[in-house]
């Protein structure tokens, strides 16, 4: 039986498709649709948090995206999109794979709740503050680099592109002015495994490349008169 990759859709599990159509392994994936915002009882009935994604292997049930990631890198793939100790871009390696869901995307989710509460006041300042300095920092680091653990392209790419393309559509940050980042995300678009796994996982979602934010996920829910 091969690898299954639970996917909700519009979410972080679009990570796992992608890994495994890069490291060109056979999966099966079920999709999963919001309801119609949150994640359906199918997930919960998965995970107790209810998040994605999950990862079914045999008796193994699996979930969250790193550990997910690994797992599947490493069991699956022999070990590529990873870079062994040996490599010279290893901590490079290591700190952007562990910055995507280690800071910039709870930074993301931290800024999409305060700005529900707090709008535009203190808290929200100081989230903006320190986001601007997370993607100056990823900005400097993509204009000197193809990849950003380097010159190959890793499972770190994997783990950071979704906070900056689909997580857009929960909290709108604009991209307009870091232009290592959207020319990166040029780069990752044109991938083959990139765009297999999204005609899979989410084909009717657009790229999300521009520096201008999309329209919100509650925006799209109320046109389609789902909210």
């Amino acid at each position: 039986m091969p690898l299954t990759i639970h996917h909700l859709q519009v979410s972080q599990s679009e990570r796992l498709p992608w890994l495994c159509e890069e490291l060109h392994i056979p999966y099966t994936l079920t999709l999963h649709h919001r309801a119609p915002l949150l994640s359906p009882p199918s997930i919960k009935d998965l995970n107790p948090l209810g998040q994605a994604p999950v990862i079914q292997d045999g008796n193994l049930t699996l979930a969250e995206s790193a550990a997910c990631a690994e797992y599947i890198i490493h069991v699956y793939g022999n070990g590529e999109l990873a870079l062994p100790p040996s490599h010279k871009n290893y901590a490079d390696y290591l700190y952007w794979f562990h910055l995507a869901n280690g800071n910039l995307q709870p930074l993301a989710l931290m800024m999409m709740h305060v700005s529900r509460i707090d709008g535009a006041g203190s808290s929200a300042a100081g989230l903006t503050e320190r986001l601007g300095k997370l993607l100056a920092l990823m900005d400097a680091r993509l204009v000197e680099n193809a990849w950003l653990a380097g010159d190959e392209f890793t499972a770190a790419d994997i783990m950071t592109v979704f906070t900056l393309t689909t997580m857009r559509v929960f909290y709108p940050f604009d991209l307009t002015g870091y232009q290592g980042i959207l020319t990166y995300l040029e780069r990752v678009v044109q991938r083959e495994g990139y765009r297999k796994a999204r005609a899979k996982a989410d084909p009717e979602l657009e790229l999300m490349i521009e520096g201008k934010a999309p329209p919100s996920f509650i925006e799209r829910l109320e046109a389609e008169g789902k909210m």
